[in-house]
Order: C-alpha cells, then sequence, then structure tokens
C-alpha cells in the first residue's frame, strides 16, 4: 500500500522537508506559514502531520490517499499533498501540471512569487 510507504519515509523531518520542497507552490507557502505559527521547521510540521495522519485517519481516509495517487507521475508526492491538505484543512487548488504538484520556487525562481505559473 503506497500510502504505509508515504508515512514511512515522510515521518522523517529531513525526507518530509524535501518532499515539500518538491511539491513547492502554493501548498508549501502555506504550510511555512502553518510552521512558523507553531514555531516549527516545515520539515518537522510535514512529519508531524503525516505521523498523526497514521494515527488518526480512517479507511475512506486511506482510500484517498491511494486514489490521489494512483496514475500520477510522482505518487508520493501526490499522496503527500493529499494528506497535508486534508491534515491543515486547506482546499485544494487547480495548477497548471494537472494533479495539483507545482515546481519549487527555487525552480520557478524569484520572480514567481511562489505561485504556480510558467
Amino acid at each position: 500500500m503506497l500510502a504505509r510507504e508515504i508515512i514511512h519515509t515522510c515521518s522523517n523531518v529531513h525526507v518530509a522537508r524535501a518532499a515539500l520542497a518538491s511539491i513547492g507552490g502554493e501548498l508549501a507557502a502555506q504550510v511555512a506559514k502553518k510552521a512558523r505559527e507553531t514555531n516549527l521547521t516545515t520539515g518537522a510540521l510535514v512529519a508531524d502531520l503525516v505521523k498523526d495522519f497514521s494515527r488518526r485517519a480512517r479507511d475512506d481516509d486511506w482510500d484517498g490517499v491511494d486514489e490521489a495517487a494512483r496514475g500520477a507521475d510522482q505518487p508520493i508526492l501526490s499522496g503527500l499533498r493529499y494528506i497535508l491538505v486534508a491534515k491543515l484543512g486547506m482546499q485544494e487548488s487547480r495548477s497548471f501540471f494537472g494533479n495539483g504538484l507545482c515546481p519549487s520556487p527555487w525552480v520557478l525562481g524569484p520572480l514567481a512569487g511562489g505561485a504556480c505559473v510558467l
């Protein structure tokens, strides 16, 4: 089950930070803001959210992670995105990339302002 792999890998602070940086875009900016508000690093917040998800998720939550990852080019990142959006109560926004993944702000450069545009 892919969801279990996401929990296993993204419970690590360093892996969680790198995964969030890979997702980038609006979601990463919102997670970074929440991390500042809670006085945590982004990696620590993401790892905590993933661990909390693994403890509290219902069967349909696990199914949602699997569905989000199914057919995605980057299934672990898509599943992680699902977990973060669910745990933080965010609204999912459409992006240019179709499955909700945006390149990191470092890829887009400083003028992009964190938006998912090309």
